[in-house]
């Protein structure tokens, strides 16, 4: 469905990996009033040749967010890099968006968001699922599960040590390709309406073993997986050279793939992208020089 594709659609974030794929999904959609902003206008000039209008919106200039969000009737927020920052800036967002009169907005979060000390990054989404909650604007969140392309951070070092470490009593990862989580998200900028929260996810979870399991058979290397307690696994990894606190953030991942948050599958990709999520294995196998093989 496409019913709102004759409206004012903004993308924030465009020049990014997400934003861009959620723009050119959009427009293959037949999308006729789509907007990409980003913070720098000179990285998306490819765009306006496709009839996208391209403007400057960045959430640490408030004051500019007026000018960026006027005449839009949905957006997508993209959420942004700026950890330890975020929720000012896309509180700001938020207000500007309903002072400008956008309909519906759609975030892109993270599964499990909550605030409590516990939940790593997910306590800057959550905040800004109650900003956006409390804008009285209708919303669409998606909680997009961990992106499949993050096992490339430490995949080729995992696959060359032959060492997948984890936490005990691991219950699996819906691991969900970026493209689909992307286009998930156009599909809803285009057909959603009122207000829901919803988990993005790939069409299985994955445990730890499986997942070395599938690094073996991508690749042709023994990959063995390493189950630890908490504090081991954080000790690793910094002595490792993570930076402490983005240790803190990684583990939390963990202790939610424990707890089963991470574990979930919904059809959400299929509902809004009209395609079904890219299978784990397949990802992996299209992928392999990433893992080094």
């Amino acid at each position: 469905m496409s019913q709102f594709k004759d409206q004012t659609l903004l993308v924030t974030g465009a020049s990014g990996n997400f934003g861009r794929i959620a723009v050119e999904e959009l427009l293959a959609r037949g999308a006729t009033k789509v907007i990409a902003g980003t913070r720098d206008p000179a990285k998306l000039e490819g765009l306006k040749a496709k009839g996208v209008e391209v403007r400057k919106v960045d959430f640490d200039d408030a004051a500019s967010l007026s000018a960026a969000f006027a005449g839009v009737d949905r957006v997508l927020i993209v959420s942004t890099d700026g950890i330890g920052k975020r929720v000012a800036q896309q509180t700001a967002a938020i207000a500007a968006a309903k002072a400008a009169g956008v309909k519906h907005i759609v975030y892109t979060s993270a599964p499990a968001a909550r605030p409590n000390a516990d939940a790593g990054l997910g306590v800057e989404h959550f905040w800004t699922e109650a900003a956006i909650a409390q804008s009285g604007v209708d919303f669409t969140v998606l909680r997009n599960h961990m992106y499949a392309e993050n096992n490339f951070i430490d995949g080729a070092h995992v696959v060359a040590s032959g060492q997948l470490f984890g936490l005990i009593g691991d219950r699996g990862t819906a691991y969900v390709a970026r493209a689909d989580a992307a286009r998930a998200a156009a599909g809803a900028l285009l057909a959603a309406e009122g207000k829901s929260v919803e988990d993005v996810t790939g069409p299985a979870a994955v445990t730890n073993v499986e997942r070395a399991a599938l690094y073996s058979k991508v690749t042709g290397k023994p990959v063995t997986s390493v189950a630890l307690p908490p504090a081991d696994l954080k000790a690793g990894m910094v002595a490792a050279g993570v930076p402490e606190g983005f240790a803190g953030a990684l583990l939390a991942f963990q202790v939610d793939a424990v707890l089963g948050f991470h574990g979930v599958v919904t059809d959400t990709v299929e509902r809004y992208s009209g395609r079904k999520p890219q299978g784990f294995e397949t990802f992996l196998t299209e992928n392999r020089a990433a893992l080094g093989a």
